[in-house]
């Protein structure tokens, strides 16, 4: 068993999640050695990237049981998961802001660009009239997860939807105040903040990826989903993860072998028009969530939730580096898990 008071990353993720829960995420998971290498007093910014990916991590499987299943299983055998990327969904309404958050991905840009991450590219989805924006982290790319952050355009739907929209959105909450900004401006001017400072704000910040507005009433919740399944999740689970993603050797043959075992698995592997990202997911769980009816009264109902995805990167012969990109025909075909819970 590893010394939890060795490394920063460690020290981060136990003093967030506590000793049981911080030692199976940590174990669960790879971290780079030159994070694991990383002691002392101060925090990088690769550092507490990769905390925050590992607490979120722990967070997603919280919340959908069949990726915890599969984590376990990789345990028992020994193995560990490489997170790839996080991905999470926002809304931008036209003009102006979302209630009290910043605007669709400017909420996560003023988080993840002064932890080091940088937009490598943007990806249109047209289908689902969106835009997805791909995070790379500029020190550690292929080892500090990435997050893939989209957009939902409300322009791009008619006016009821746009009501309806305003109605759930409107009076978002922001999550974060002075404190957590200003350990957010230290590691955009110096890349690194005192230890101490990085482990009061780090459930702090991971608070940004949950649900920032009430209760959805029924009528404007059905008003969305007839119109996207994406605003409809978005209504229900706000920013947190849609789903986490395991970087594997082979996706094709692992999705055989879950798809025999009788996992909830897609049925095909999306494969990126580079044929270098080849990706899969599990079906969204089905999570249970309030709304308030047309009496006033609150009511439940279960509703899809997160899911869990697997990826397969090949090295870019152009670069010899692995190909961290992802693809829009890939991103609205793993979409659709939350369709199908």
């Amino acid at each position: 068993m590893r010394n939890r008071n060795e490394s920063t990353v460690e020290r981060l993720v136990v003093g967030t999640l506590g000793v049981k829960a911080g030692t199976v995420a940590l174990d669960a998971l790879v971290i780079d050695p030159k994070l694991q290498a990383e002691t002392g007093g101060t925090v990088s910014r690769a550092a507490f990237a990769m905390a925050l990916g590992v607490v979120l991590f722990d967070g997603l499987l919280a919340r959908v049981p069949s990726g915890a299943a599969y984590g376990a299983e990789r345990l028992a055998r020994g193995e560990r998961i490489l997170f790839d990327h996080g991905a999470l969904r926002t809304i931008r309404f036209p003009a102006g802001p979302t209630g009290a958050l910043p605007a669709g991905q400017d909420a996560f840009a003023r988080i993840l660009e002064p932890l080091g991450y940088h937009v490598a590219k943007a990806y249109p989805l047209p289908a689902l009239r969106m835009t997805g924006h791909a995070y790379c982290h500029r020190d550690l790319p292929e080892s500090v997860p990435q997050y893939f952050v989209s957009e939902l355009h409300v322009e791009r739907f008619d006016d009821a939807f746009a009501t309806a929209a305003r109605r759930v959105f409107g009076a978002s909450r922001d999550p974060l105040g002075p404190e957590e900004a200003a350990l957010l401006h230290d590691f955009a001017r110096h890349g690194e903040a005192s230890f101490a400072q990085a482990l009061t704000m780090l459930p702090r910040i991971a608070m940004a990826f949950e649900r920032h507005h009430g209760p959805v009433h029924t009528e404007d919740y059905e008003t969305l989903l007839a119109r996207s399944a994406e605003a409809a999740w978005i209504a229900t689970e706000g920013n947190a993860f849609n789903h986490a993603t395991d970087r594997v050797a082979d996706v094709d043959a692992l999705a055989d072998r879950l798809r025999a075992a009788n996992w909830p698995i897609k049925d095909r592997v999306e494969v990126s028009g580079s044929g270098r990202v080849r990706q899969t997911a599990f079906r969204a769980d089905p999570v249970e969530r309030v709304f308030i009816d047309g009496d006033g009264e609150i009511v439940h109902r279960t509703v899809p939730g997160s899911f869990y995805e697997f990826i397969t990167r090949a090295v870019d012969p152009a670069t010899g580096a692995l190909d961290l990109a992802f693809d829009s025909g890939n991103a609205t075909g793993i979409f659709a898990m939350t369709r199908a819970a």
